[in-house]
């Protein structure tokens, strides 16, 4: 038996899909938790207020992690929460307003049915709310320009 040499390449991916899969279970472990949540809520409170409430709540947990591990910024603080809280306005719209369609639709619908609608709009928001994330609020500051270097060259040159 001869020994064989296993040649291991690395596989690289591209940075983009990898921050947006690491959106995807950091958003998604939120999104999930919050579904529970409005179950929980909506049963106690108008299903728009518990939505509201959920969002808030929810956004800043996952501008939290979409910080640390899906962008890798390492910037946070308030002006990164409100940046992520503005891109939530359009998230908040989107799931209330499929919400109140599916119950203008069907009076009583299960929660099976309303978790489905409210999953499937937040999904939807989230692919959108990435792009936000990405170009708007978790981008790195712009590389100072490349001003020329006064070296001691340079300056006899220029005399």
């Amino acid at each position: 038996m001869t020994a064989r040499a296993h040649v291991r390449t690395k596989r690289t991916t591209h940075p983009l899909v990898a921050a947006f899969l690491r959106f995807v279970v950091c958003g998604g472990g939120v999104g999930l938790a919050a579904s529970g949540a409005l179950v929980l809520l909506g049963e106690r409170m108008p299903l728009v207020l518990a939505n509201a409430v959920i969002t808030i709540v929810s956004t800043v947990v996952a501008t939290e992690l979409h910080s640390r591990i899906s962008f890798r910024s390492g910037h946070g603080g308030w002006r990164v929460h409100l940046k992520s809280g503005l891109t939530v306005a359009v998230s908040y719209a989107f799931t209330t307003g499929a919400l109140l369609v599916l119950h203008a639709v069907q009076s009583a619908p299960s929660a099976l049915v309303e978790q489905t609608v409210y999953l499937s709009a937040s999904a939807v928001a989230g692919a959108g709310r990435f792009a936000l994330l990405r170009v708007m609020v978790f981008t790195s500051p712009p590389a100072p320009p490349n001003a020329p270097a006064l070296t001691r060259p340079s300056i006899v040159i220029a005399a």
